[in-house]
């Protein structure tokens, strides 16, 4: 658990299943923590996965690496027990070692932010996508905020077509609008490093910084398309590295690489306010 001030979130993780955050609260009345941010569901396989499950969605945050789909779906971090890092440093420092890569994340509270700091060991040259795979609990009036005119990749019915445009608008979809369950379910991934939402009174910013590697905003806008068999209404955000779902799909300048030195830093930072 990390907390500092007001407007900087609190973070709770669970390290022995998949390294997954728990709880996310900030804003509010500012009691208690705040609101909670996350949106979760009941899914009993969750607490059970071992590698080479498939994805059970159980909601929170999950940190996906290498992948977000394709293979393994949703990556191969969140099926694996995390530990505590020994290393020297703020906050509180886990760990996951997969078969190609060790992931090492530590969170700090900093005045009025949360800053996660993340290093991805791998042999020069590893390829990668990640992301902060965050569903949320928003009301049918919050709306998603980004650059207005940013690039947009827009995955209809969450399939593997991909239709280009710009934000916030695509082929008729107003992606920054969440709304009501209306069973459809579109993915997209924008290029930016920061985003916000808004609901309500409040406001949760995201934003990442990777020098040198491709950064991206993924948004999962799932209004109780998905699955066939049993729709829900779930609302993921994503600061990302790289630029596709599927690494199998990855162009030359889509996914993040690992230089010589055998490492890539890269930086989420989360706030939380109540804009005027």
């Amino acid at each position: 658990m990390v907390r500092a001030g007001a407007a900087a979130p609190l973070v709770v993780t669970d390290p022995a299943h998949g390294g997954r955050w728990t709880s996310l609260r900030g804003g509010g009345d500012g009691r208690d923590g705040g609101r909670e941010w996350l949106w979760f569901r009941d899914e009993p396989r969750r607490a059970g996965v071992r590698p080479g499950d498939a994805f059970a969605d159980a909601g929170g945050l999950e940190e996906c690496v290498p992948t977000i789909r394709g293979t393994p779906d949703h990556g191969d971090a969140w099926s694996r027990v995390w530990r505590r890092a020994e290393e020297s440093g703020p906050g509180v420092a886990e760990a996951v070692d997969c078969p190609d890569f060790r992931l090492l994340r530590r969170i700090s509270a900093q005045p009025a932010r949360t800053v996660v700091d993340y290093r991805l060991s791998a042999a020069p040259g590893y390829r990668f996508l990640w992301a902060a795979h965050a569903l949320l609990e928003l009301s049918v009036r919050a709306r998603v905020v980004m650059p207005e005119g940013a690039a947009v990749r827009l995955y209809p019915d969450g399939g593997a077509g991909l239709l280009p445009g710009r934000w916030p608008t695509v082929a008729g979809v107003p992606l920054d609008r969440l709304g009501p369950a209306d069973g459809t379910a579109v993915g997209a991934v924008v290029d930016t490093s920061e985003v916000s939402v808004r609901d309500g009174a409040d406001e949760l910013c995201l934003s990442v910084e990777a020098g040198g590697q491709p950064v991206s905003v993924a948004l999962w806008r799932n209004l109780g398309g998905f699955p066939e068999d049993a729709p829900y209404r779930s609302l993921g955000v994503e600061p990302m590295l790289g630029r596709v779902f599927d690494l199998a799909h990855a162009g030359e300048e889509d996914a993040a690489r690992v230089p010589a030195s055998g490492e890539v830093r890269w930086r989420l930072t989360l706030s939380v306010r109540r804009p005027a």
